[in-house]
């Protein structure tokens, strides 16, 4: 299986797929984008404290740096982030357990943009798993050493 940042555009990620340092939570949100002169609205299937999966038929590729407005429950406005594309699953190569779509890594300008992001997706893990639920899942993950 192709490592983070490889150019396999049908590369396939299993829930078991261990590239990640931060544990992902399943979450729906809205995210939109520009490509070119159109404007794009896909949701997410996942998110984690480094990065989102967003599920569309016309992924961007490999290696392209964007922003992106995600719309997240209870924030006045939309959270702007700026992602980078890590793998891609095109439609072709979907499965049943495996939309097509985005690997986004997220792109920080600086520790202090990462703290703030990094503890919104929390809140959010939270709020989708509950706390007790995310302690049990997440907690002991989150303290190990990255």
């Amino acid at each position: 299986m192709p490592t983070r940042g490889s150019a396999d555009y049908g590369a396939r990620v299993s829930d078991d797929d261990d590239r990640r340092s931060s544990p992902r939570v399943p979450i729906a949100l809205k995210v939109e984008y520009k490509r070119l002169n159109s404007f794009f609205a896909d949701y997410t299937k996942n998110i984690s404290r480094g990065g989102t999966f967003i599920r569309t038929k016309n992924p961007l590729a490999i290696g392209t740096e964007f922003m992106f407005h995600l719309t997240v429950p209870g924030l006045e406005a939309p959270l702007a982030l700026r992602g980078k594309v890590q793998w891609i699953i095109r439609e072709g190569d979907a499965t049943d357990d495996q939309e097509p779509g985005m690997g986004i890594g997220f792109v920080y300008d600086s520790e202090v943009e990462r703290e703030r992001i990094a503890n919104t997706v929390e809140k959010l893990m939270v709020d989708s798993l509950g706390p007790v639920l995310y302690e049990k899942l997440i907690g002991n993950r989150r303290r190990t050493p990255e």
